[in-house]
């Protein structure tokens, strides 16, 4: 009995060992919970920013950023040298002008334009559960099209 009594208590311990012990460095998770609670922070956000926009950074890592993104208007059109974007999209609808070619873009930071407009380029539907991935070097907007919230996730792959 002495013999079970001291494994118990040498097994006890291990019992409280966290389950995300392993979780290697640079790992990332965002509950729903947690998703929840940044949305609200947008809606005011978006409420309050002259484009109607609102963007939470979830993470930023050496290659990729991830971000929560509330519109509730369209969007600038902008073009990024070194950054793929991939637009995962929540909820609501619009259209992605994409491609053709960046006209009157200014430059508002290293590597990066906005404004201005896009002649040509091809108009793509989107609506919840689309995935899109656009290449570094392409001019590209997000209209609404009459929609009133357009919510997505986009991660930032850097260095192209």
């Amino acid at each position: 009995m002495c013999k079970l009594w001291m494994a118990a208590l040498l097994a006890f311990p291990l019992l409280w060992v966290a389950p995300d012990a392993d979780v290697p460095a640079g790992f990332g998770h965002w509950s729903r919970e947690a998703i929840e609670q940044v949305e609200v922070k947008l809606d005011a956000s978006a409420s309050a920013d002259p484009h109607q926009v609102g963007v939470q950074q979830l993470a930023d890592y050496p290659n990729e950023s991830v971000m929560l993104v509330r519109r509730k208007a369209d969007g600038q059109v902008e073009w990024h040298e070194t950054q793929v974007d991939v637009i995962m999209v929540q909820s609501g609808s619009a259209t992605l002008v994409v491609g053709g070619t960046l006209l009157n873009g200014e430059t508002v930071a290293p590597n990066e334009k906005r404004n201005g407009t896009i002649e040509g380029g091809a108009h793509v539907k989107l609506s919840a559960g689309d995935i899109v991935r656009i290449p570094p070097r392409t001019p590209h907007q997000l209209v609404l099209d009459g929609a009133k919230e357009f919510d997505y996730i986009v991660i930032k792959v850097k260095g192209y």
